[in-house]
């Protein structure tokens, strides 16, 4: 079994000596948007004995947003990212098709509504979807949106989130570590930024930055001045979902809007 994230937290552009961040900032991204740089970083996930990893997102985009540099700074895993929505956006789909080429991974869309109206869904269409998505049940790693979303407010990313819960509760999706993306915004009084105590905090470094920026503003054609570019996190945060059925309901009770 893969060990837990113990320690990746600390990996930050602190952890990385002077010659080593500019050695970092010279080296160019290699193909399929994967980065050469200082072993501290790249790769921690790797090093660590993962192999195989989920991100299970409600857009075409959180991925990106929440989790790209993550994704760009682990390239030899085996990134899978399912978005559950806009599969038939002419626009989007082919977009979110080209930030995975850059971040490296493989994905599928599924349908799901995406109305501005946000109409609640069934979670047994949210979980069926997800399972139906997914080309395999068992990772090493899910990452997925929290139980509140990262801000105010978005009922996919929420019920995305008690999705993933429910189906690692019963079993039909199995992983060794599951963590949740863990922003929030001060009830819509900021833009999203980590949560205080997250239990996993990741400063990029400036390229990866600049190439999830890229991703956000170019592939995914957001203005400078939009909503996304200005959030576009320099430290992704996650907690810890942990993966049996009591603590995941637990969590998931305590944490949740009611709907």
């Amino acid at each position: 079994m893969p060990q837990l994230w113990k320690n990746y937290a600390t990996l930050s552009l602190r952890t990385i000596n002077r010659t080593a961040r500019r050695k970092y900032r010279r080296r160019g991204r290699e193909s399929r948007g994967r980065l050469r740089g200082n072993r501290e970083v790249l790769d921690a996930l790797y090093d660590r004995g993962f192999r195989s990893c989920a991100v299970i997102v409600a857009h075409p985009d959180d991925e990106t947003l929440w989790a790209g540099g993550t994704i760009l700074l682990n390239p030899r895993l085996r990134w899978t990212v399912i978005a559950l929505t806009r599969a038939d956006d002419r626009d989007r789909a082919p977009r979110f098709y080209n930030a995975l080429e850059t971040l490296g991974a493989a994905g599928m869309m599924g349908n799901l509504d995406d109305s501005p109206e946000q109409p609640p869904l069934p979670s047994d269409a949210l979980e069926q979807t997800i399972l139906s998505l997914l080309p395999d049940h068992t990772f090493d790693l899910i990452l997925t949106h929290g139980p509140k979303g990262e801000y105010t407010r978005h009922r996919r990313h929420e019920e995305t989130s008690r999705a993933v819960a429910a189906i690692l509760a019963d079993g039909r999706l199995r992983a060794d570590q599951a963590v949740t993306f863990a922003y929030e915004d001060d009830a819509g009084n900021c833009l999203p930024r980590p949560v205080v105590n997250p239990d996993f905090l990741i400063d990029l470094p400036e390229e990866v930055w600049q190439t999830k920026h890229r991703i956000v503003t170019q592939t995914y054609g957001f203005a400078p001045d939009s909503f996304e570019a200005r959030t576009t996190p320099r430290r992704e945060a996650f907690r810890l979902l942990r993966t049996n059925h009591n603590n995941i309901l637990r969590q998931h009770h305590e944490n949740s809007r009611s709907l």
